[in-house]
């Protein structure tokens, strides 16, 4: 059993029991943490899904999904730089290094091509642009709250703008200060109210304590920039041409960083994509209505057998 916050702060928890592996791999001379989620049996419809994780995130914020996935296997690592995983020495935290590194690591506990593929947010961004590259090598795509359009564009431009001020003044101030700027307690939690649209308490605690514990998990504030311009400037529209493997878009209906008008627009342009929009949830899908999120999974994975 894994709690979501400190003991006694919030009754949700997220119960994976024998389910859950750690394990550390190797991948172009960065050493990765990953989690192997076994299915609780094995069946010919058990599939494997790859998860790849959102900007400052890690594998626990994707934990409430694969709760619900119980009949499937799912492998998901920290993204290097993020979590417990180390930095890269070789490459930027960018969408291509992300993407080089996505490629090894596949091949690294050599997952097939009916391997599945799921990023949420940034991991979209990631998921969408490595499939693009590599047409065939992964069988169907699912994008959780994915990143339609640039997030200088529309309404939320001049928050964009004032994140990407901080996250420059944090890269420029003395280390100490930088540091405490970027894991800035009260920062970290205003990000969180922001983001979160639930009027359930305990799941306001569940969610803020996620983010208090994991948010700031990042390596260094130099990959952190880097890794914060990606997230700006790439998106999923910018290869949906390219991306003509089945692919699913799960989208909350109230996201204001990735908008549900961006979410039809980016429909259009995907050559065999479906759009399921949950009611009453923003940009945490993976927190807040896990349910129907994996039941829209199973729905398409069903329709979609392995190859």
């Amino acid at each position: 059993m894994r709690q979501g916050t400190t003991p006694g702060t919030s009754p949700i928890a997220v119960v994976l029991g024998d389910r859950v592996g750690r394990y550390t791999v190797e991948v172009d001379g960065t050493t990765v943490r990953y989690w192997d989620y076994a299915p609780v049996r094995w069946t010919a419809r058990t599939r494997t899904i790859v998860m790849v994780h959102g900007f400052r995130g890690d594998h626990h914020g994707l934990e409430r999904v694969v709760q619900e996935l119980p009949q499937m296997r799912i492998v998901m690592p920290d993204l290097p730089g993020f979590g417990e995983s180390a930095a890269f020495t070789d490459r930027q935290h960018d969408i291509a290094g992300y993407g080089r590194f996505l490629a090894a690591f596949l091949d690294a506990l050599a997952l097939g091509r009916d391997t599945i593929l799921l990023g949420h947010s940034f991991g979209s961004i990631v998921a969408a642009h490595f499939a693009a590259a590599h047409p065939g090598r992964v069988a169907a795509l699912l994008l959780v709250n994915p990143i339609a359009a640039p997030a200088l564009e529309g309404p939320k431009g001049i928050m964009t703008k004032l994140a990407a001020l901080y996250y420059r003044t944090a890269a420029k101030l003395p280390a100490s200060l930088g540091n405490a700027l970027l894991r800035s307690r009260p920062i970290v939690h205003v990000m969180s109210v922001a983001m979160a649209k639930t009027k359930d308490r305990s799941l306001l605690e569940f969610i803020h304590g996620q983010h208090h514990a994991h948010f700031s998990s990042f390596a260094n504030r130099d990959m952190l920039l880097e890794a914060f311009r990606a997230s700006i400037s790439g998106t999923v529209r910018q290869v949906a041409a390219q991306l003509s493997l089945p692919t699913l878009l799960i989208a909350g209906a109230r996201d204001e960083i990735a908008t549900l008008p961006d979410q039809h627009k980016l429909l259009a342009r995907l050559p065999d994509a479906e759009l399921v929009v949950i009611d009453d949830v923003g940009h945490l899908i993976h927190y807040e209505t896990p349910q129907p999120a994996a039941a829209a999974i199973l729905d398409f994975l069903e329709r979609h057998p392995a190859p």
